[in-house]
């Protein structure tokens, strides 16, 4: 744990760009969240915003307000956007300025890396105060490259992969690895991206900041390194974008280098083209399915859905829907937990305890 926190996510939070300030108020071992900013939510419980469930952490103008409202000063601040690109948006410098000049900590996971800021570089040497750029990419000699020994994992491997990016791969992975840690079984997370990361996944990588070459290897690496390290019954491994996306075309190296034994596709069926890019329509489950299974050798065992934009009777439909017309599980996580996929991954998979 690193202490306390609020989550910088101004203008943000009711959109997918605050996909990383979701992720912290649903979960997270690395800190404890006491608030989110954001003027255009303020005044809202962050969970019952997200999920219709209260979660004690309320949404407040700015650093000044959640300094007055919760009588104390947090230990970082958390950059909680995640924008196409990786770019700061110029709203959030406000923020990080006066966070600095306080002295409290600043986290980011953006491609645009605080650090390298030169007004928050001084304005951090100044109050003595910590920038951390999850991002920045690690030193090479410190990288690994694809080895083969991923083939002495005797966990069974699960991928969750999508047919887009922002979609909710992430939340999905976390609620599988909870649910089989709530049972019998062993499960740990490799997360992928610094959402994943912020969240306290003891292995993972940020594959978006990596040199090309070394990409495959460090999935590798901390797969075969949670198996030695845990020996766990199941690793779950956070997939990143999708293979169609025409900017993330993540999942081609977790297929190549984890090589999974089952994958969980996750789906927003409200959605007509990729998140971010309107003029690219979304090549959807069947296309996305297909490719998968065709790269990998390997099933999709179970459809995950996204509610967004969708009523609750349209979710229930949507579930049914695809549960029909591809013959295996499919849920909506938040909504429905995901017992149904747990159920399929111990029909399908017998060495995971029940």
């Amino acid at each position: 744990m690193d202490g306390t926190a609020v989550v910088l996510c101004e203008g943000a939070f009711a959109s997918s760009d605050g996909k990383t300030a979701h992720g912290l108020v649903r979960h997270t071992d690395r800190y404890r969240i006491l608030a989110v900013l954001d003027s255009s939510c303020a005044g809202r419980d962050a969970g019952e915003m997200l999920d219709g469930r209260p979660a004690g952490i309320p949404i407040v103008n700015d650093l000044p307000a959640a300094l007055e409202t919760l009588g104390r000063r947090p230990d970082a601040l958390v950059v909680g956007v995640a924008t196409h690109g990786g770019r700061l948006p110029a709203a959030c410098r406000p923020a990080i300025r006066d966070a600095l000049l306080r002295g409290i900590n600043v986290d980011s996971g953006l491609h645009e890396l605080m650090g390298d800021d030169s007004e928050f570089a001084e304005l951090a040497r100044r109050s003595g105060a910590r920038i951390r750029d999850v991002r920045r990419a690690p030193p090479r000699e410190s990288m690994h490259p694809f080895t083969g020994d991923i083939l002495e994992v005797a966990a069974i491997r699960l991928a969750v992969l999508g047919t887009d990016s922002g979609v909710g791969k992430r939340t999905t992975a976390v609620k599988l690895v909870q649910g089989l840690n709530a049972s019998k079984a062993r499960a740990v997370l490799v997360g992928t991206g610094q959402t994943s990361w912020m969240q306290g996944a003891p292995y993972g990588l940020i594959l978006d900041s990596l040199v090309n070459d070394f990409v495959a290897g460090e999935i590798e690496h901390q797969v075969v390194r949670a198996w030695r390290q845990e020996r766990p019954d199941v690793i779950v491994v956070e997939g990143q974008g999708c293979l169609t996306h025409p900017a993330y075309p993540g999942g081609f190296e977790i297929l190549a280098a984890a090589r999974p034994d089952g994958i969980v596709l996750q789906h927003a069926p409200a959605r007509a083209t990729y998140d971010g890019f309107p003029d690219f329509p979304l090549a959807g489950v069947e296309k996305e399915k297909d490719l998968i299974e065709a790269l990998s050798g390997r099933p999709v065992v179970a459809i995950a859905l996204n509610r967004e934009g969708l009523t609750p009777a349209q979710v229930r439909g949507r579930v049914s829907q695809y549960g029909e017309r591809f013959g295996i599980p499919c849920c909506e996580p938040l909504g429905d937990g995901v017992e149904s996929i747990l159920s399929e991954l111990r029909r399908r998979f017998p060495s995971i305890p029940g």
